[in-house]
């Protein structure tokens, strides 16, 4: 074995540490999510205290998921790539710790301060000045670890799925620091340095490229190491894969006006938006393509690899969510669609099916590496918690669909004698309880698969394998 090969000359203390984190939080941050979902069905869940009201505990709900879980599992991910795929060990073993320990102060900043209605009340971007400090200062010596390792590579290729990453974490600075432009009024409060249509044209090219850059570019580079590796196959087409990250990069910039049509945003960027979303269905989906080719020769394998099964499936909700946010920002389509639970469904068919199950599926098959395991302690569990997983994401994002549609039809119905609303909107709050209950079960089933997780990965890192399984988990 090679000493470029030889787990000793790469730092994965931190990667273990993000990667136990990413499960933990991913418990945190679905529980809160589950016990909001419920809280439409039952309001006296709030506990009539305004710290466990829908409206302070959803923001906490969408920073957990995404930043602490999504972000912990972007970490994690992202450092153990680019030491492998560079054959060297991270720049500063030092920067790294400090990026791990200030990744989680921040998460627990959010958890306290957000319940307490501390926020500048931007979606994806609520918590106030001094977090939004740290976070720059963190983020920063993050691209400073990230492309420090880079630099000092022993291969001399970049691979394709460390340049997604690279681009995600530019884009991510960008976008945090030009959006959370604000001007201080006290320690827990703060005013957006913009005004009107501007700071909404600010806040959604920051809050869909977030979702471009965070909770897409990012996971693709997860995409292009972990589904190759697992299937033990190479990248269909790493040509495709190199014109997938410029295409994408190119075009996703340009996709927030979308989320304001029908506003007093100017209709020029309102359409611009429209057209650049519907472009961007190619990229996305030769992307998909890419990634589910890559299984050629070895579909076999999803009959015994349930870890295959997370990562091959999150490409169908990659491919499905991507389609959809195109159609739904066609003007006729968002004039049904939007301020709907048919835009939930489509953000949790990307979060639950695509961010959530090819994050489960990495940090599956990076566990038994990073302790010198063969495999995970029960791969029954892992199966278990892949039909938990798929059966609970279909139930929340087909229950959304259903009340967002029928939201979208009573909300335009009207009588044709008089021409006056045909349903209140108290009726269509009532029509949507069966939803509201079947999104809580599949919530609940999600959340369900996560606490299997925990188990699962507590018992192997407990586990005491034999020197052998050591050294097969060392040379895979």
């Amino acid at each position: 074995m090679s000493s470029a090969t030889n787990n000793s000359e790469y730092n994965y203390k931190v990667v273990r540490q993000f990667a136990i984190m990413t499960v933990v939080w991913g418990i945190v941050g679905m529980g809160v999510g589950v016990l909001i979902a419920t809280q439409l069905v039952f309001p006296e869940l709030n506990l009539n205290t305004p710290w466990f009201s829908f409206g302070r505990l959803r923001p906490l709900h969408t920073n957990a998921v995404i930043f602490a879980f999504g972000g912990c599992a972007l970490f994690a991910t992202s450092y153990y790539v680019v030491q492998r795929t560079c054959q060297t060990r991270l720049i500063s073993d030092g920067l790294a710790a400090f990026t791990f320990w200030g990744w989680q102060a921040i998460i627990v900043a959010a958890a306290i301060t957000l319940p307490l209605g501390y926020t500048t009340s931007k979606e994806y971007a609520e918590l106030e000045w001094p977090i939004d400090i740290a976070i720059t200062v963190v983020w920063v010596t993050y691209a400073i670890v990230f492309f420090g390792t880079i630099m000092k590579r022993k291969a001399k290729h970049i691979y394709v799925a460390n340049w997604f990453y690279g681009g995600f974490i530019l884009t991510v600075a960008i976008l945090h620091v030009v959006n959370s432009m604000e001007v201080p009024v006290n320690l827990f409060k703060s005013y957006s340095a913009y005004s009107g249509a501007q700071d909404a044209m600010i806040q959604w090219w920051y809050g869909h490229n977030a979702v471009g850059f965070f909770l897409t570019a990012g996971f693709l580079g997860m995409m292009y190491y972990f589904v190759p590796k697992q299937a033990g196959r190479p990248v269909y087409s790493y040509r495709l894969s190199v014109v997938h990250f410029w295409a994408l990069i190119s075009l996703y910039i340009w996709a927030g006006p979308h989320h304001l049509h029908y506003t007093a945003l100017p209709d020029w960027a309102q359409s611009l938006g429209m057209v650049m979303s519907l472009i961007l269905l190619a990229p996305s989906w030769g992307g998909m393509i890419n990634g589910m080719m890559t299984l050629s020769g070895a579909w076999d394998k999803l009959r015994t690899d349930p870890v295959l099964r997370f990562l091959v499936v999150s490409l169908s909700f990659y491919g499905m969510s991507t389609f959809e946010g195109p159609m739904m920002s066609i003007k006729t389509v968002n004039a049904l669609s939007h301020y709907t639970d048919w835009t939930i469904g489509h953000v949790h068919s990307g979060a639950l099916g695509w961010v959530a199950m090819i994050s489960i599926g990495a940090i599956y098959h990076l566990i038994p590496k990073l302790w010198g395991k063969a495999q995970m302690y029960s791969v029954e569990l892992i199966h278990g918690h892949f039909w938990l997983a798929t059966i609970g994401t279909v139930l929340y994002i087909a229950s959304m669909w259903v009340n967002g549609i029928s939201q979208g039809l009573m909300w335009r119905a009207a009588n044709q004698t008089d021409g006056t609303l045909a349903f209140s909107f108290v009726e269509s709050v009532e029509n949507s309880e069966i939803g509201y209950i079947v999104r809580a079960i599949g919530g609940a089933f999600f959340l369900v698969g996560m606490f299997l997780m925990a188990y699962n990965t507590w018992k192997t890192i407990a586990d005491e394998s034999p020197a052998k399984a050591k050294a097969e988990a060392q040379l895979a």
